[in-house]
């Protein structure tokens, strides 16, 4: 397992050994969200990074996942569709969301570390 790398949206992306990079939300996210109810996932198809490609509704509020990176979704969690707890029991292991490629394989190391993550959480704290 590859080191995670974050957004300032609270995704984490992780590098697989094939080149893909699996997304999900964070521990922080899935806290703040409450008890995710309900998960529309996106569609197996190319999207441009910042486009919403996925909807999670709590009991809290309804958020969207937004592309961290331009790329293409090629494959979804269907587990999440009838089990959308997973996402709170096991956000960064069973609730991931989609695994995709990105047009750029480079861009993974623009996002955050975890350092930078924590000091992000700390600064919004």
């Amino acid at each position: 397992m590859s080191e995670l790398r974050y957004t300032a949206g609270h995704e984490w992306l992780r590098l697989e050994a094939d080149g893909s990079v699996t997304v999900g939300i964070t521990e922080y996210a899935q806290d703040a969200l409450g008890d995710v109810v309900f998960v529309q996932l996106p569609d197996v198809q190319g999207y441009d990074q910042g486009a919403e490609v996925a909807v999670l509704e709590s009991v809290k509020a309804a958020s969207n996942i937004v592309m961290p990176l331009a790329g293409e979704v090629l494959e979804i969690n269907e587990a999440l569709v009838d089990s959308p707890e997973l996402v709170n029991e096991d956000p960064l292991g069973k609730g991931w969301f989609f695994r995709m490629q990105p047009a750029d394989a480079g861009a993974l190391e623009g996002l955050l570390d975890r350092a930078a993550y924590e000091n992000l959480l700390k600064a919004n704290g």
